[in-house]
């Protein structure tokens, strides 16, 4: 593939460490233009020292001078911030991994693609809070975006861009997290720590709560609507419990095409290196024998309300999405800290879209004007959801 230049926003989290992995196996020729992360400054420095990007960043300002004294003689430059992080992500790398997770991701997404790099999308936040905007500024800059999610990355896989008016339905599969056999009298009980135990595959803390939810496939609904120009009733789900279909495509012949493999998050960030191209890495193979059958059941939206509400989101359209996913990080992270219980995340997120009454519409703003209001949405609506959780 070349020589290439890399930012990975992110870069300690699980798809950050991941991408570190592939880049490693497949022996990429690559410059790493810089490493992004939060709060886990020991993390950062470690893979500073081992990749030695011209610049590491960790958002947590006060941990700059730690950041610093560990990379000290490294010839590695080191800066904190959220700005910090923006300036790291416009560089114009050649392909710039977005995995931050949450509504804090946008800013850097859209700094990488108004630089015209080829991103790699795992921060489906960005695309719900202001997809279709995001989409148009990364064509315009002659840059493009290649999913990331595993269900997105199959889609996009098997997805006739050629024949787009023929597909019948997008279908993401979803394993139904560690709740799926639970009554709602067990999850009102429910744990931090059954929520943060998913099944199949290793995640953080917020993403395996969405997954406990199943927020986060209503979230990769609005996704996949937006990544695809799909409207909201050619977007469904069902739950898959074995993870290794990944998603579907309907056509109108009737015929469903669908892409497989073993829960692993490289086999998707590969994809998103190497597209339209294919490269080979050590992956495990998928061995249908051994899985033995595959499974797959319809959503129960009673016990799970938070797929409706984001679909409702989605059909609402404008601020909605937006609002809906910034009240449902607030929401996770009072969980997380003990402040309320597994059942009280949706109806918050419910609550708090009620107030917001539709939250506006993006749509007719231009490009760069509907990002700005979607972070504005973004901050209203968490305003509205502290005060909807004082309550509890």
């Amino acid at each position: 593939m070349g020589h290439r230049t890399v930012v990975i926003l992110g870069s300690t989290g699980s798809v950050g460490v991941s991408t570190l992995d592939l880049l490693e196996r497949v022996g990429a020729e690559v410059e790493i233009l810089a490493l992004t992360a939060g709060r886990n400054v020991a993390a950062l420095a470690d893979q500073a020292l081992r990749w030695r990007p011209r610049l590491a960043v960790i958002e947590d300002e006060g941990a700059l001078e730690e950041l610093r004294s560990r990379l000290e003689g490294s010839g590695v430059a080191a800066a904190a911030g959220a700005q910090a992080i923006i300036e790291a992500a416009g560089q114009g790398a050649d392909w710039v991994m977005s995995a931050i997770v949450g509504a804090a991701g946008l800013a850097p997404t859209l700094a990488a693609a108004r630089a015209g790099s080829t991103i790699g999308l795992a921060n489906k936040e960005s695309l719900v809070c202001a997809g279709p905007a995001l989409l148009a500024i990364a064509r315009e800059a002659g840059g493009k975006v290649v999913p990331v999610d595993s269900e997105h990355s199959a889609i996009f896989q098997v997805f006739d861009r050629t024949q787009a008016d023929t597909v019948r339905r997008l279908i993401l599969t979803a394993s139904g997290g560690p709740f799926r056999g639970w009554s709602l009298e067990a999850m009102r009980a429910a744990t931090r720590e059954q929520a943060v135990a998913h099944p199949n595959w290793s995640m953080g803390a917020k993403i395996s709560v969405d997954s406990a939810t199943m927020m986060n496939k209503g979230l990769e609904t609005i996704e996949a609507a937006y990544l695809f120009d799909m409207p909201s009733d050619k977007v469904d789900v069902v739950i898959h419990p074995q993870s290794v279909v990944h998603s579907l495509v309907e056509y109108a012949d009737g015929s469903t095409l669908a892409q497989l493999g073993p829960p692993d998050m490289r086999a998707p960030i590969a994809c998103a290196w190497a597209w339209p191209g294919r490269v080979a890495w050590d992956a495990p193979p998928l061995d249908l024998a051994a899985v033995g059958s595959l499974t797959f059941e319809a959503p129960d939206e009673t016990r799970f309300p938070a797929l409706a509400i984001a679909r409702g989101a989605l059909v609402t359209a404008g601020g909605a999405p937006a609002a809906m996913n910034a009240a449902n990080e607030l929401a996770v992270g009072a969980f997380l800290g003990g402040g309320i219980g597994f059942l009280d995340i949706a109806s918050t997120v419910e609550e708090t879209l009620a107030q917001m009454n539709g939250a506006g519409d993006l749509t007719a703003c231009a490009n760069d004007d509907a990002v700005e209001w979607a972070q504005m949405i973004d901050g209203a609506a968490r305003r509205v959801a502290a005060q909807v959780l004082s309550r509890f």
